[in-house]
């Protein structure tokens, strides 16, 4: 696709950017109420029993998922025509879900303007190594990256550190509005989940609560990682990078069943978010479906999405990701050239 296409396409695709009252304002009745409901019905259920209440939170957890999109789409400022209305909306969703308005806003935003750029990794996205990085890398900055992309640890302990570390704590050289949000977002949690412990006791609380947070940790870093890191996803040098094809060819269409798409707020058309993210979550499929160029973007479903576990390091050269399996041979490799040339060897670094 040549540039003329390219912004003709953007151009396209920015007209769906039209946030609308009427439809937020049904997102927010169809997401938040249902959410209380359930929180209140696991509640009720624990009178009955705890296995009643846990499958109650965890369906919860799927509400919370779809609440995270109102508050992303409030950081983009697409979710209402309001700037004012989607800076409070997502600051409440935040503290909802946990996650700081400001301090998510700017980590998300260069996500987007570096998005697929490998010379500027590192902030609002998944740890990616290149496989000639990994090749290079000392055993312990490897093992750091393979424990890192351990399934148990990203999908298992990464819920725990993003919900009560990362989001948390302030960046160093966090400006002083981020700084303070932050502050009174773990104000107003730290407020809410005191009230709730004293209403009806921690461990009733807490059997409540963990689902819920476990399972829309689980699944909002699954949908996360997903959408970017597919076999043939795009990975560009700065001097190469192009934000079109970063999107369009870095970002999945994950097709899911009906239900899952209108529970994760239609976020797998990704592609369509990342080459205009002003469009709203309820814009999405629509955006696709009119814009015949976006649907020839890597869609996958959730059987072929369970691929991208095995999906560890990009692979410059063929332009794929790869397993670490299939890396094994460039490790044996260098192992040899650093024997011949009387270096210490792989396993000296052990």
């Amino acid at each position: 696709m040549n540039k003329e296409k390219q912004k003709e396409l953007k151009k396209s695709v920015s007209t769906y950017a039209k946030p609308d009252t009427a439809a937020g304002v049904r997102q927010l009745m169809n997401t938040i109420v249902p959410f209380v409901l359930l929180w209140y019905l696991a509640y009720v259920s624990l009178s009955v029993s705890v296995w009643l209440a846990v499958p109650a939170a965890m369906l919860a957890g799927g509400f919370v998922i779809r609440m995270f999109i109102i508050f992303h789409d409030c950081t983009h400022s697409s979710f209402l025509k309001s700037q004012k209305a989607n800076r409070m909306i997502g600051t409440i969703t935040g503290i909802i879900t946990l996650f700081p308005f400001d301090k998510w806003k700017r980590s998300h935003s260069i996500h987007h303007a570096t998005s697929g750029n490998l010379d500027k990794r590192g902030t609002g996205d998944i740890w990616v190594m290149t496989v000639d990085e990994y090749v290079q890398a000392s055993f312990k900055e490897r093992m750091a990256y393979r424990i890192y992309r351990n399934p148990l640890v990203m999908f298992g302990l990464g819920p725990i550190y993003l919900f009560l570390v990362s989001n948390r704590f302030n960046r160093k050289g966090a400006k002083r509005k981020e700084r303070i949000n932050t502050y009174v977002t773990n104000a107003a949690v730290a407020v809410i989940y005191s009230a709730l412990i004293w209403a009806i006791g921690w461990e009733a609380f807490l059997i409540i609560q963990i689902p819920i947070l476990y399972v829309s940790g689980i699944l909002g870093i699954w949908l996360f990682y997903v959408q970017h890191q597919f076999e043939d996803s795009y990975f560009e040098d700065e001097s190469e990078w192009d934000f079109v094809k970063a999107a369009v060819d870095g970002s999945s269409y994950y097709k899911l069943p009906k239900l899952l798409q209108w529970v994760s707020g239609n976020i797998g058309f990704h592609h369509v978010h990342h080459l205009s993210p002003r469009v709203p979550n309820y814009m999405l499929e629509k955006a696709h479906n009119e814009t015949p160029p976006l649907q020839h973007a890597t869609t996958i479903t959730l059987a072929t999405s369970l691929e991208s576990v095995r999906f560890r390091l990009y692979d410059t050269e063929n332009k794929t990701f790869v397993s670490f399996k299939e890396v094994k041979p460039l490790l044996k490799k260098k192992r040899l050239s650093m024997l011949e040339n009387n270096q210490p060897t792989l396993q000296n670094e052990r």
